[in-house]
């Protein structure tokens, strides 16, 4: 299993919430990059997002090294700050919203025929503290399906 160094502070350990999630994707590292980065898109295909806007940037630009960007979430308005950007390779931002700071983070690894993308996230604070079995379930579906699209999105990307 491959392991996603996460900073000391979001350490699963130290969080009251931890989701991992993976999938194959018969795609290029560049065009999963292409739509993993393209934040705006996400509404398009992952349905539990809405209002994505990038502060700071020009509409339509992707999202580089320190981007910060607006965006809803489980219902929740979160404003999140890209800290770890490897290009076709890996992408991590603290989320922060009401109650919550949660460090998500993708890996995609390439292999034969595609890259296994892994996604994990970490949360804290009050609200994880007091919802951490459901808020866990609810990451776990969620971050599937938002696999799930970004399969579809690069692999048609393709073509």
């Amino acid at each position: 299993m491959i392991n996603i160094k996460f900073p000391e502070e979001f350490h699963p350990s130290k969080s009251v919430v931890h989701a991992r999630n993976e999938l194959f994707i018969p795609a290029s590292p560049e065009s999963i990059w292409f739509w993993l980065t393209n934040a705006v898109t996400w509404p398009e295909w992952y349905p539990n997002s809405s209002n994505v806007v990038l502060i700071d940037q020009e509409e339509g630009e992707q999202l580089k090294k320190y981007s910060k960007f607006k965006w809803k979430t489980f219902g929740t308005n979160i404003i999140s700050e890209v800290n770890e950007f490897v290009p076709n390779a890996k992408l991590a931002w603290v989320a922060k919203g009401r109650g919550l700071v949660a460090y998500h983070t993708w890996l995609i690894v390439a292999q034969d025929q595609g890259c296994q993308v892994i996604t994990e996230e970490t949360q804290r604070g009050w609200l994880p503290s007091l919802f951490s079995w459901f808020i866990k379930k609810g990451l776990l579906k969620q971050h599937q399906i938002w696999l799930e699209g970004l399969k579809m999105k690069a692999i048609s990307h393709e073509k």
